[in-house]
């Protein structure tokens, strides 16, 4: 079975070059951390951001004065969408709006009265931007908590349902919808509620994960579940961290699923035992780094680096190409066969050749 034959149906939303929702790849997003009104740094992290395989990135814009910043990086070349992330002050959207942004990200509740939304629904239609309501368990409606004591799955679920309607009072329909919690377990219930509650395109993330390998594994757990449900248009790894580590992530998140066109590269290897005769973590750390230097980690190869003659055979079997550790040697296998004995030394070296040889061959 193919991931589109599970994955669940939704309304395409286009966000400047890049289109989310039905059968479209899974969009990676990142948000800088820089202050916005510093408008060189700023676009030095999304370059970063950009030359590592980040899809969408967003941008705090804090007063009117910050949106300058997203005219400066249209004039420098950006060419990822821009995504503004505005609190409380509809005259902000309004000026990202007029300033040409790719997508504005706000909780119409939090804007004001009926005509301030109706301001912000009428601006980015007439400019074609989609509007992604973002719903926080840090910040739900008092009436909200009242009803339901914390932010449970259905309170989260309800909150996103009330926002998604202050939008469609206004024919507004372009939007993509996020909840996000600390809590995975929370996080994937709430998502899979919505799911079934309507059909825009559903922006999947578990806010405030925490440091990089703590917040990669709770992050893994809530997105990657949704995404092997068939839930989820667009991804966002949140870490206390460097923004590109975010990337890494996320990519690393589809890669495990196993999305068809966006699974890169793929490396098996085996825990070790008392069985191991080669020095495998070392050596399948120096395969990874070699691998990231060489540009090779997008690329759809499964690649078996296995210790011993026990498993080792049958899984490099399995793969694209592997090998299968001896005593300070190795045999390579390529598509089933064994081609021949490498010395232990020269493992990382012909792995990375024969990964580069079946990419040119895709």
């Amino acid at each position: 079975m193919k991931y589109n034959d599970i994955r669940r149906k939704t309304r395409e939303i286009k966000i400047g070059n890049k289109v989310i929702g039905a059968n479209n790849p899974i969009a990676i997003q990142s948000m800088t951390n820089t202050d916005t009104h510093d408008k060189e740094a700023t676009y030095e992290q999304i370059s970063a951001l950009e030359r590592i395989g980040c899809d969408i990135v967003r941008i705090t814009v804090p007063d009117i004065e910050a949106a300058d910043t997203i005219v400066y990086l249209k004039e420098k070349g950006v060419n990822i969408p821009i995504v503004a992330d505005i609190h409380f002050d509809y005259r902000v959207a309004l000026r990202c709006a007029e300033v040409g942004v790719d997508k504005i990200r706000i909780n119409p509740g939090n804007i004001g009265d009926d005509e301030r939304v109706k301001a912000v629904c009428e601006a980015c239609k007439k400019k074609n931007i989609p509007i992604r309501i973002g719903v926080n368990g840090g910040s739900l409606e008092k009436e909200i908590l009242a009803k339901y004591g914390s932010p449970t799955p259905e309170a989260l679920c309800e909150s996103a349902m009330y926002h998604v309607s202050l939008l469609e009072k206004f024919d507004f329909y372009d939007t993509v919808v996020s909840m996000k919690v600390s809590d995975p377990y929370k996080m994937i219930l709430a998502n899979r509620l919505l799911a079934e509650r309507c059909d825009y395109p559903l922006h999947l993330g578990v806010t405030e994960a925490g440091g990089k390998e703590r917040g990669s594994i709770k992050s893994a757990v809530g997105i990657g579940s949704l995404l092997c449900d068939g839930i989820g248009d667009t991804i966002r790894v949140s870490l206390t961290d460097n923004p590109l580590e975010e990337i890494k992530a996320a990519r690393q998140i589809i890669q495990a699923v196993g999305i068809e066109g966006q699974s890169g590269l793929d490396i098996v290897s085996c825990p070790t035992c008392g069985r191991t005769k080669i020095d495998l973590i070392p050596l399948v750390a120096a395969f990874e780094a070699a691998a990231e230097k060489e540009g090779l980690l997008n690329v759809p190869i499964k690649v078996a680096i296995m210790g011993c003659v026990v498993n080792g055979p049958g899984e490099a079997k399995e793969a694209d190409v592997g090998i299968a550790g001896g005593k300070g040697d190795a045999v390579l296998i390529r598509k089933g066969e064994i081609i021949r004995k490498i010395s232990e030394g020269d493992i990382v070296e012909c792995l990375i050749g024969e990964v580069k040889r079946l990419k040119e061959n895709l």
